[in-house]
């Protein structure tokens, strides 16, 4: 700094006001101190700005797993977000949701000096559903039912499933079977419930429960037991990987969609409008929830509040031509 002080003839003062882009300088002053910086090659130390200013313009994120289209999404829009906010990301995928492995991580991400940190809690196991979060730490945790405790972002995942249930009904079906996500998942029996809870409502009778994992293999093995079921005409399936090995499998057991069984999915992942039949699914806003984790985990940074609650980013569905009323008999 003091060398490009001297380059450019100014004070050292000037040179970070310049370099920390504060007003006051004017036009010809700066434009000589920034030929300086050029010409040798300066570049501020971002360690030692941290340490004077208390501050290190980085974002921790914990992650449960990377493998599902949720996490994934929510992540890129984090990091989008936090970028055009000057932030940058640290992420620390943990193995193991446990309240041992989770404390390592903070830990770990204390050691890497972060200002605030987002958990996307996807695997809701029982040992880390009431996690006791380190105290006087600025957070948002994503896809949780912690929101009395922490600032939650989650999608409705509620309203999504019973709009999803809704439309079936309304088409004319009898009844909706689920195919569900992993039991552990906490998104996972948001939905289920929300699915039970509308049949309900509904007065229809409630099929058997069918379970899958996340993934289209899991679906394709589903899909093979649901196409044995004369009276399934409609499925909702918790996200759209399981329902494109659902279709599969209804394929080739001579089961036509939406002739004879409507499909609808969850999540509207960019390739289900490329699925045969095109898949009438419930849209997720991804960048958005990842928007509301950046704004809410910064405005604890700058206000020094943690505000507690939960934020519901609303779903919408997409009619596709995977739904179509049942087949008379």
């Amino acid at each position: 700094m003091a060398d490009v002080a001297r380059v450019a003839g100014v004070s050292s003062q000037t040179v970070s006001r310049v370099s920390n882009g504060f007003p006051g300088v004017n036009e010809e002053t700066r434009e000589q101190v920034l030929v300086a910086m050029k010409e040798l090659g300066y570049r501020p130390n971002s360690a030692a700005r941290a340490l004077k200013r208390g501050e290190f313009r980085t974002i921790g994120v914990i992650t449960f797993t990377l493998s599902t289209t949720g996490n994934i999404r929510t992540l890129e829009a984090i990091a989008t977000s936090a970028a055009q906010e000057g932030y940058a990301v640290t992420l620390l995928p943990v193995a193991v949701p446990t309240q041992d492995e989770v404390r390592g991580a903070f830990s770990r991400l204390g050691e890497l000096a972060v200002d605030a940190v987002i958990v996307i809690m996807e695997v809701h196991l029982l040992d880390a559903a009431r996690l006791p979060l380190p105290p006087h730490v600025n957070v948002v945790v994503a896809d949780s039912d912690a929101g009395d405790r922490y600032t939650v972002v989650d999608t409705d995942q509620a309203g999504g499933s019973r709009d999803a249930v809704e439309h079936l009904l309304g088409l004319g079906h009898r009844t909706v079977w689920h195919l569900a996500g992993p039991a552990e998942s906490y998104a996972a029996q948001r939905r289920t419930d929300a699915w039970r809870a509308a049949l309900t409502d509904a007065r229809r009778e409630t099929p058997p429960l069918v379970r899958g994992d996340w993934s289209a293999d899991s679906g394709y093995r589903a899909g093979l037991r649901l196409a044995e079921q004369d009276n399934c005409t409609a499925v909702f399936v918790a996200n759209d990987q399981m329902a494109l090995g659902l279709l599969r499998a209804l394929q080739e057991s001579g089961r036509k969609v939406p002739d004879d069984v409507s499909v609808i999915g969850f999540d509207d992942i960019p390739e289900s409008g490329s699925f045969l039949p095109p898949l009438t699914t419930v849209h997720q806003d991804f960048a958005e929830a990842g928007r509301l984790c950046v704004e809410g985990v910064l405005r604890q940074v700058r206000q020094s509040e943690t505000e507690r609650g939960t934020t519901l980013v609303p779903t919408r569905l997409v009619v596709r031509q995977s739904t179509a009323p049942p087949p008379v008999r």
